[in-house]
């Protein structure tokens, strides 16, 4: 019979693997685009069947310490954001670090496939994906230019008067990247005006439980005290951001720090 679908599993790293090849290189040697590249070719041989990708992770490397990164956060943005209009389904893997594929060890952090850590502690790629989801089901890429800068608007909530717009900062590895100022220009709807702008990121400085964990000296088992700290400082916290009004339209400045992902949260009301 013929099929109904078409799955299949790619990673960043897979055209560029080589035995004894560490997947820094690898990731060089990767283009940006590369999953979307892969994605259109695999869109074009599955003659129009559904496309699933049931497995990917920005590498194939089981226990790779870039999976704990905030540098797999932006990354993994830029990689969803990109096939979204190309796949039909796309699954992460894993959702946890604990499963049965290889063995775990007993190290908090040890470069697992997992959304989270063996005690349940969200890595920053979780509030990545969690991030996307803020955008809400239409969303639109704000137009720029920009070699590592990459933003999105999502549509306002009707509810709630809130809508989000996700901005990353990323390069691959041993590319160039810094401190980026991104200035973001949204003019209301009829009869609406900005109430409040706050901000959410994930960077080397923020919501990184992996970078607590190293200040203490990596230890191999946790208490529970240790467990809780580490559970809040992985998650991204707004703060509050100044806005302008020119000529009717909302501008909102902020800097990105070097592989982040941040989420700007405006809250609008009647004018």
């Amino acid at each position: 019979m013929p099929p109904d679908f078409i799955s299949t599993h790619y990673y960043p790293t897979d055209a560029f693997g080589e035995i004894g090849a560490d997947t820094i290189t690898q990731l060089e040697h990767a283009p940006l685009d590369v999953m979307r590249q892969h994605a259109l070719t695999a869109r074009e041989q599955a003659a129009g069947k559904p496309l699933l990708y049931t497995e990917w992770n920005i590498t194939s490397n089981p226990r790779d310490p870039m999976h704990d990164s905030a540098v797999a956060a932006a990354l993994a943005v830029r990689i969803v954001m990109g096939v979204d209009d190309v796949v039909e389904a796309y699954s992460y893997w894993t959702f946890s670090d604990i499963f049965e594929e290889n063995y775990f060890p007993s190290e908090p952090f040890h470069g697992g496939f997992g959304l989270m850590n063996l005690h349940g502690i969200k890595k920053p790629i979780y509030h990545a994906f969690a991030m996307v989801g803020q955008l809400g089901p239409r969303h639109w890429p704000l137009a720029q230019t920009h070699p590592t800068v990459m933003a999105w608007v999502g549509d306002t909530d009707a509810r709630t008067g809130v809508c989000h717009v996700l901005a990353i900062n990323q390069a691959m590895p041993r590319h160039p990247i810094g401190d980026e100022a991104i200035s973001v220009r949204l003019t209301p709807a009829p009869g609406r005006r900005a109430r409040a702008v706050s901000i959410a990121r994930i960077d080397e400085q923020h919501a990184n439980p992996v970078a607590l964990w190293r200040n203490w000296d990596a230890p191999d088992y946790l208490s529970a005290q240790q467990v809780a700290q580490l559970k809040a400082a992985a998650q991204p916290q707004h703060e509050a951001l100044a806005f302008r009004i020119e000529a009717g339209a909302l501008v909102i400045d902020a800097t990105l720090a070097p592989q982040s992902a941040n989420l700007l949260r405006i809250e609008w009301e009647a004018a």
